[in-house]
């Protein structure tokens, strides 16, 4: 649940302000908004939607309440929100693995095109392959990685958030394009699997720049690739998986969508509410922290990507 802090900053935005609906539109919420993260607290995820709240608090008249409910690689929220009232007040956060990556492995009650209507993007970037920076096993790069798993199939185990979530299909993109076998681990997020790598129970794992946090300025971590198109500004020494032979782009993105009946109305005044937000000092901080640029896009185009993105998931696995 967002702090104390965070619910009465928005109480004290409504209070003073009377003509608080008429600054973002004639809709607003009318009772505490629930904001549901698919995964467990301290991953990704969990991070940006608690932020996010946190900045865009003073722009709501009633709480912004962050519910975790991870399970499935996220499916079970979105189910959840696929089926809730359409009426502004429960919002899922998107463009992880239920969104652009389950739907390639299995089939899910809900559609991920037509059971949703996305709001806004927050994020975007990419992912990281990750080893533990000291202890055993240890990996100088990319290539010696791929190497170790060559000598020994199945034997070099890696965590992932979950069966068929985007941390999980990377690594099965990277087996098929270096042609190795690796371990797969599966946790309930990517906090949890980030955990298990540097208590040493796992080799390696894929993270967002978001949950790295001082992992890597305290030497506990090694970046070793980014399955980006380009190399991350705030790590310029790490080569992208292209530029190491292997064709994989996974961006990592992450926005508000609510159920697909939400109107014009309440998408544009959450979308204007959240978008102040992303205009705090709150979130420039978070941002900077990360070492992430704006990774702003209105509802339709952020639902596009999502779209390319899980097509492009969709027919790597019919390839093979």
């Amino acid at each position: 649940m967002v702090n104390r802090r965070t619910v009465l900053g928005a109480a004290g935005a409504a209070l003073a302000c009377p003509a608080y609906a008429q600054q973002i539109g004639a809709w607003q919420p009318t009772r505490p908004m629930q904001l549901i993260v698919g995964y467990a607290p301290g991953g990704g995820s969990d991070i940006i939607a608690r932020t996010i709240a946190e900045a865009s608090a003073p722009f709501f008249p009633v709480p912004l309440v962050v519910v975790n409910r991870p399970g499935a690689g996220g499916a079970l929220a979105a189910e959840q929100v696929a089926r809730a009232a359409p009426d502004g007040h429960t919002l899922i956060i998107h463009g992880g693995s239920e969104s652009t990556s389950l739907p390639a492995f299995r089939d899910l009650p809900y559609d991920p095109r037509h059971s949703f209507r996305a709001v806004i993007r927050m994020t975007r970037n990419g992912h990281f392959l990750v080893c533990k920076n000291g202890g055993a096993p240890r990996f100088a790069d990319l290539p010696a990685a791929i190497a170790a798993a060559k000598a020994d199939p199945g034997g070099v185990a890696h965590g992932s958030a979950g069966n068929g979530t985007l941390s999980h299909a990377i690594f099965i993109l990277l087996e098929r394009a270096a042609g190795v076998q690796f371990l797969h681990v599966p946790y309930t997020g990517g906090g949890p699997a980030l955990q298990a790598l540097i208590a040493g129970q796992t080799a390696l794992n894929i993270n967002a720049s978001d949950e790295l946090g001082g992992f890597v300025t305290s030497g506990d971590l090694k970046l070793l690739a980014i399955a980006a198109e380009q190399r991350a500004p705030a790590y310029k020494d790490v080569p992208t998986m292209r530029e190491l032979g292997h064709d994989i782009v996974a961006d990592n993105m992450k926005g508000w969508v609510g159920p697909a009946g939400l109107t014009d109305e309440m998408a544009r005044s959450l979308h204007d509410r959240f978008r102040q937000g992303m205009q705090t000092p709150t979130w420039a901080r978070f941002m900077e922290r990360v070492g992430e640029a704006d990774g702003y896009a209105d509802g339709p185009a952020f639902q596009a990507a999502m779209d390319r993105l899980l097509d492009q998931i969709r027919a790597a696995m019919k390839r093979t």
